[in-house]
């Protein structure tokens, strides 16, 4: 007969990342990648709403047109790059919880907590998940950062030419 599981239901790996799967913002992550990008360029235009006045007051548009769109430009960059630390988090911290072999859980408070041994077809189960739902999600994001990274970068090594 199986063990049952004696965590709590909300504080289960497999169910914390049925949840991260499933909600509105993490979900984003894991979507195709047309609409993981239409995304995130929703997000840098809006992000434009804080930038572009910012922008331009310091740079009037029609007198310095270079300069007001560079950095509007990247100043709009904060806010997907806010999104995509936020993803990396909750779904590295998903990947953490369903890679590790004990899972640390509380009965009713701060004061209770256990730690339940994952039985080895939990374990399987749960590092197949991480290496083949979580992983390529993370590896999405890393990579969408270091493009993010880079654009600022090279808008840094641009801002003196405009």
């Amino acid at each position: 007969m199986p063990q049952r599981c004696p965590v709590p239901a909300e504080q289960q790996p497999i169910n914390e990342y049925q949840d991260v799967r499933e909600s509105w913002f993490y979900s984003w992550g894991s979507r195709d990648l047309t609409d993981y990008l239409k995304l995130l360029v929703m997000l840098w235009l809006v992000g434009w709403v804080v930038a572009g006045p910012m922008a331009a007051a310091s740079f009037a548009p029609a007198k310095h047109p270079a300069p007001f769109a560079l950095s509007g430009a990247l100043g709009a960059l904060g806010l997907p790059m806010l999104a995509l630390l936020q993803l990396y988090v909750g779904w590295a911290h998903v990947g953490g919880r369903l890679r590790q072999t004990t899972v640390p859980y509380e009965e009713s408070g701060w004061y209770d907590g256990q730690l339940w041994v994952k039985p080895e077809e939990v374990s399987n189960r749960d590092r197949l998940i991480v290496d083949y739902q979580v992983q390529p999600v993370l590896q999405r994001i890393r990579r969408t950062l270091g493009v993010v990274a880079l654009l600022l970068a090279l808008g840094l090594i641009a801002w003196p030419l405009v």
